[in-house]
């Protein structure tokens, strides 16, 4: 079993998160109190904000200096041929800093090549010269934003030159890179669907003792049985038992929902997330009882 622990103490971050869009503005100005009782950090996307005045940015310094942020990169591409971006790690710093993000993650996956960006998420080959080349890249951005990087497992479609498991592959580059992992259980459900593997298992062998934080979603299931992460849907019952899982596995991790479009009402949205702290307090509760019992002999 992975190693037992109560994480978040260190980072500034528990509880239940939520990301912030610009279209939940208004919804959010309304239900103000709700929010504040059930979300405990907010996560935006640098590359979202940095740059943005006006009405929005005074909303989000507002919001800023009221929750802690997580920051979820979009374009680093870690994963490319291409040089890092070092201008844009030099401005996503300045932004990290400017709201005192207590994390930074980005996808281990690539979003660009020598002839600039590809606008979606790309697997990266599952090769040992891979590890080095995407853990190398690790270690030079952690360098310039001077901050660990959690990295993110994503959701993909196909896997090019697969001399490594999935697992195998993610275990490898954050101990090279020596780097956080961002834990998304919604992309462990839905790659298990898409490529026939255990979801549980898979959960079971990644680097729990790295996790920063997780991310769950909902996601859409096509007729001919493919599963899309789309951040557009309410999470499914098999994605809160793998919630519930890591909790077991990893202790109470704190936990964001992600959710892109098609938002329902925000009351309906935070029911959502408050059911992020339910689960978490059965997680503690039943790691209480089990320790009772350990105690007990």
């Amino acid at each position: 079993m992975p190693q037992q622990r109560e994480p978040g103490a260190s980072l500034s971050l528990r509880g239940a998160g939520l990301g912030l869009r610009r279209e939940l503005f208004g919804a959010l100005a309304q239900h103000d109190a709700a929010l504040s009782s059930v979300v405990h950090f907010l996560e935006v996307a640098p590359e979202n904000w940095m740059g943005v005045g006006g009405r929005f940015a005074r909303s989000f310094r507002e919001y800023a200096e009221r929750f802690p942020i997580v920051c979820h990169g979009l374009s680093l591409s870690l994963g490319s041929l291409a040089p890092l971006d070092i201008n844009l790690l030099k401005r996503i710093k300045a932004f990290l800093d400017s709201c005192a993000a207590v994390r930074y993650s980005e996808h281990l996956s690539y979003c660009s090549d020598e002839g600039g960006h590809l606008y979606d998420l790309m697997p990266i080959p599952f090769t040992a010269e891979a590890v080095e080349h995407v853990a190398a890249r690790i270690r030079q951005a952690q360098d310039v934003l001077e901050r660990r990087i959690a990295v993110e497992n994503v959701s993909c479609y196909a896997t090019p030159a697969r001399e490594l498991t999935e697992l195998e592959f993610i275990n490898a580059v954050v101990e090279r890179a020596d780097c956080d992992l961002l834990l998304d259980v919604n992309n462990v459900f839905v790659n298990s669907v898409n490529f026939g593997y255990d979801a549980a298992a898979f959960l079971d062998g990644l680097p729990g003792e790295r996790a920063a934080y997780v991310h769950i979603a909902g996601h859409r299931a096509r007729s001919d049985g493919l599963r899309i992460d789309t951040h557009g849907a309410n999470v499914i019952e098999p994605v809160w038992a793998l919630l519930e899982r890591a909790y077991a596995n990893f202790g109470v991790l704190p936990t964001l929902l992600e959710r892109d479009f098609d938002f329902p009402p925000l009351p309906e949205l935070l029911r959502e997330v408050a059911r992020i702290a339910t689960v978490q307090e059965g997680a503690r509760r039943a790691a209480a009882s089990r320790r009772g019992v350990d105690a007990r002999g």
